[in-house]
């Protein structure tokens, strides 16, 4: 069963949703559910990516923190993606602090990126880049890479650093491709085609 679990996981990190899919579709453990919202996220089901995510998180035991807090770090991106700007902050940060208290620098480096997008959205442009300067810029998957290049671009273009815009633009373009997520993709092309043309403040 572990093997099916890897192998799902692998899959996702792939870009693979489907493949990781057809690994856990039948099983309800709270790996299985986790991976299969993550799975349906990426395949753009967001709403049904949301209700695996916290029914993963309520299964997972009082030992495995550390799981509940990616459930939680999943959930928050879906919320961004969904530009659901009233999800709770403070549970993102205590997933965050939980990450980092257990070693999962990863995680909590890509959690971290996602509060500071979020606070770009919300136009506490300062507080985002106090963040982001927190956070190590590599090494990184190709799927945070891509978060993080957003918060750079969201930054830049409402101070009207059009150059820099641009410049981080094409590196989350170029991090998409690697990641091989449809989501993260359509994300930074919707980004380049209306935010440098209309900034915001």
């Amino acid at each position: 069963m572990e093997s099916l679990i890897n192998a799902a996981a692998r899959a996702l990190e792939a870009g693979d949703p489907l493949g990781a899919l057809n690994r856990v579709a039948l099983r309800n453990d709270a790996p299985s559910l986790a991976l299969r919202g993550i799975a349906m996220a990426q395949l753009g089901d967001l709403a049904k990516a949301k209700t695996l995510l916290r029914s993963a998180a309520r299964a997972f035991g009082p030992r495995e923190a550390v799981a509940r807090a990616r459930c939680v770090v999943a959930e928050a991106e879906i919320a961004l993606v969904s530009r659901d700007l009233g999800w709770p902050a403070k549970t993102l940060a205590a997933a965050r602090a939980t990450l980092e208290k257990h070693g999962d620098v990863a995680n909590a480096t890509h959690a971290g990126h996602i509060e500071a997008r979020r606070l770009v959205l919300v136009g506490q442009l300062d507080e985002a880049e106090r963040i982001l300067a927190e956070l190590s810029p590599s090494p990184l998957p190709p799927a945070s890479q891509v978060v993080r290049e957003l918060v750079v671009a969201g930054i830049a273009i409402r101070r009207l650093r059009t150059k820099d815009a641009r410049a981080a633009l094409a590196r989350a373009a170029r991090a998409a491709r690697l990641a091989g997520i449809a989501g993260l993709a359509a994300e930074v092309e919707s980004t380049s085609r209306c935010s440098i043309r209309r900034p915001r403040a």
